[in-house]
């Protein structure tokens, strides 16, 4: 299953990407933790040291042998120059299983804290100005439309913040998104955005509030959210132990029994297969017709395979 950490900026989506991400590993479920947000914290969220380098390639550096290898004998692809972000599997491109001996886990993670982790990549330089994230994070979307997830399996994302996730297809790749939000009103302003949006694709959002002290921030967020409202985390001296590099035991009752929460919400959800190729075909439809048809020269729209049908199924076929 997939599951993407959203929230205001600040309001705690990459603390609660990790602790959630921790969680799954150290139960012994297979698990890759993705940093997708443009600040990469993940993986000192996850425990690397200020002064230890996250020495894996990020995804971004990549792309193009990353394309490369998806499209694999893909006859509706033509080059890697012709794959753009929202390209779809098809007969003959390449799939991929979580933590397989692929090109993309092999190059890409780096045990963090216990958790296999993948970055997207840091903002360089030579960007500034003359390019937005999203063009970063379209390793991630290539990632997740080509990867077949079972059972039992999980994709952590720590997302963009705000509701900057929509300006791209990449928040229909997952099974569960979990919304962080502070008792406050700028918190709830961006979860109104991302629910309302959300709703528009049938994308299921649960609210995890975050930095609660008391009675009152509760009440606060019940009376707001109300039954979109999962689980809410407490202020957490475990939490500021951790971002000060001081050992803080163990994270508190109540926290753990939150994150057990978010993981049944999870488990609980069907995974459709068929939704999520449709979404797939949707959005790669609108990002040929909007600029990806002018860049390429191509008409993108013949990359569809109407032929292909998504999930554990494809796998003999088109692996």
């Amino acid at each position: 299953m997939r599951v993407a950490f959203v929230g205001k900026g600040g309001s705690g989506k990459t603390t609660l990407s990790a602790l959630f991400a921790r969680r799954l590993a150290r139960s012994g479920a297979p698990v890759v933790a993705i940093d997708g947000d443009i600040n990469q914290h993940l993986a000192h969220a996850l425990g690397l040291d200020e002064d230890e380098l996250f020495t894996a390639p990020p995804l971004s550096a990549r792309t193009g042998a990353i394309k490369d290898y998806l499209r694999g004998t893909n006859p509706r692809i033509a080059s890697r120059e012709a794959m753009v972000k929202t390209t779809p599997p098809g007969r003959g491109s390449r799939l991929l299983r979580l933590l397989g001996d692929d090109e993309v886990h092999s190059h890409h993670v780096q045990e963090v804290g216990g958790v296999p982790l993948m970055v997207t990549g840091a903002f360089a330089e030579s960007d500034l100005g003359v390019a937005c994230y999203h063009s970063k994070l379209g390793a991630v979307e290539l990632y997740l439309n080509h990867l077949v997830d079972g059972p039992g399996e999980y994709v952590v994302v720590d997302m963009t913040a705000g509701a900057d996730a929509f300006a791209s297809g990449l928040f229909t790749r997952f099974d569960m998104t979990f919304l962080v939000v502070e008792p406050t009103r700028k918190s709830l302003s961006v979860y109104r955005q991302y629910r309302d949006h959300a709703a528009e694709f049938g994308i299921p959002v649960a609210v995890v509030g975050n930095k609660v002290t008391g009675a009152d921030d509760l009440a606060f967020l019940r009376e707001r959210v109300s039954d979109d409202l999962l689980a809410h985390c407490e202020l957490s001296s475990y939490v500021r132990a951790q971002e000060q590099g001081r050992d803080g035991g163990a994270l508190e009752p109540h926290n753990s029994r939150a994150m057990d929460r978010l993981r049944a919400a999870v488990d609980a959800r069907a995974k459709d297969w068929d939704a999520f190729q449709r979404h797939a075909v949707e959005f790669h439809l609108r990002n040929a017709a909007a600029w990806a048809n002018a860049a390429t020269g191509q008409d993108l729209a013949a990359q569809v395979d109407p032929d292909f049908r998504h999930g554990p199924a494809a796998l003999p076929a088109f692996a």
